[in-house]
């Protein structure tokens, strides 16, 4: 049976959604973003690691309902990269066959992406897998060369070009033990900061490594599950849908 560790990057206030919760506790049709991850990824998961800013890591742990979790602080906020390899300590203490990452906000994620999800990865021998979504007016954009590679992410946030319509990751990655272990700290070791941002980001790992190991893509069930929830009129999109979702 395949072990899964889960990281949840969680260190972000809830600033752009006008409100002073811990991003992460801002609750979606009633529910807290943590609890239906929770709820979400229970089944799949044996152990699951949040990361959080200090200022409210003690609320998270008291907030969470997975079976089996701890939280990390992350001290400064330098990116989502430094993010997840926080929970290097605690993968190499569970030494799970997979690691799976989710951020904290992707809360409409299909349990049938999920179950594609888990497929692919134990089907395939990539070093890292995950769903995609194709979109108008992206914010991220997965650029490929004529193989099908992808060769370069794209992200508007860093000031990039982004093209009319693209292929954009949902928030969703799960990597091999020995990728997360081996191959995502050698990356981290040379990886400069944006040049926006100044933070470290954790996708342009996603080129580095298919130039050198197969990354495997697959189409998410829906593309509303690619809407993270970033701002309020995100908030109100991605409750009407699931709304939408729960009356049928």
């Amino acid at each position: 049976m395949t072990s899964r560790l889960l990281i949840i990057p969680a260190a972000g206030a809830g600033s752009r959604l006008k409100t002073d919760l811990p991003k992460a506790l801002v609750q979606v049709a009633g529910r807290t973003m943590l609890d239906r991850l929770a709820s979400l990824y229970r089944p799949w998961v044996s152990h699951a690691v949040i990361v959080a800013h200090p200022s409210f890591a003690r609320r998270l742990e008291r907030a969470h309902v997975f079976v089996s979790a701890e939280v990390v602080e992350q001290q400064r906020p330098t990116g989502m990269l430094d993010a997840i390899l926080l929970a290097a300590t605690a993968a190499e203490r569970v030494r799970p066959d997979v690691i799976w990452i989710t951020w904290c906000d992707q809360v409409g994620v299909l349990p049938a992406t999920l179950a594609r999800f888990a497929d692919v990865m134990q089907r395939e021998s990539a070093a890292l897998v995950m769903p995609t979504v194709m979109a108008p007016n992206p914010y991220v954009h997965l650029a490929r060369n004529a193989e099908g590679r992808i060769t370069r992410v794209l992200h508007r946030r860093e000031g990039d070009a982004m093209p009319e319509s693209g292929e954009s990751d949902m928030g969703l990655f799960g990597l091999r033990y020995e990728t997360f272990i081996t191959d995502l700290p050698e990356y981290a070791r040379a990886v400069p900061s944006g040049k926006a941002t100044g933070e470290r980001n954790f996708l342009p790992f996603i080129p580095w490594l298919a130039a050198r190991t197969p990354v495997v893509t697959f189409p998410c069930t829906d593309a509303m599950e690619a809407v993270g929830v970033n701002t309020p009129d995100d908030l109100r999109t991605v409750e009407a849908w699931l709304a939408r979702r729960a009356a049928r």
